[in-house]
């Protein structure tokens, strides 16, 4: 049940961001979710949208460096400590994050955390069996 994640290459310069979500408005793909790491010269770019595969041809087609990456989501109160609980249970039982970002809705009263991390099946086997709720793709994607 791991979710797709499109990671964009973006140049650290003036327009760049604009440049590549122009892509995916010209293409009417709507954002679920967004990220953004970067370093003096690069980014990397990191988005949930409802048909990654499609997002992920229109990129390449405009010559744009892009990926998909298996995510995990997991949908969780929106309270304080709600996520310390799902990061602790991942590291109770080992599981490094490589990186996290979250967001909320309109739709419910829960926040949504997707997560990266080495081994998608023994995380979400993990949080699942502590309690923790799974997001599926099309929950996410349909947003």
């Amino acid at each position: 049940m791991v979710i797709e994640q499109v990671s964009v290459f973006v140049e650290n310069k003036k327009g760049a961001l604009s440049d590549i979500l122009g892509i995916l408005a010209e293409g009417k793909i709507d954002l679920r979710a967004i990220s953004i790491a970067d370093t003096n010269d690069f980014g990397i770019l990191r988005m949930i949208v409802p048909d990654p595969g499609r997002a992920l041809e229109l990129f390449k087609s405009k010559g744009v460096t892009a990926s998909k990456t298996a995510v995990t989501g997991c949908r969780l109160p929106d309270e304080p400590g709600a996520l310390h609980k799902v990061l602790q249970t991942l590291c109770d039982a080992g599981i490094s994050v490589e990186y996290i970002y979250a967001f909320i809705t309109r739709k419910n009263e829960d926040a949504y955390v997707i997560v990266r991390v080495e081994d998608n099946d023994l995380a979400q086997s993990v949080l699942e069996k502590a309690g923790h709720t799974l997001i599926s793709p099309n929950e996410v994607y349909g947003l």
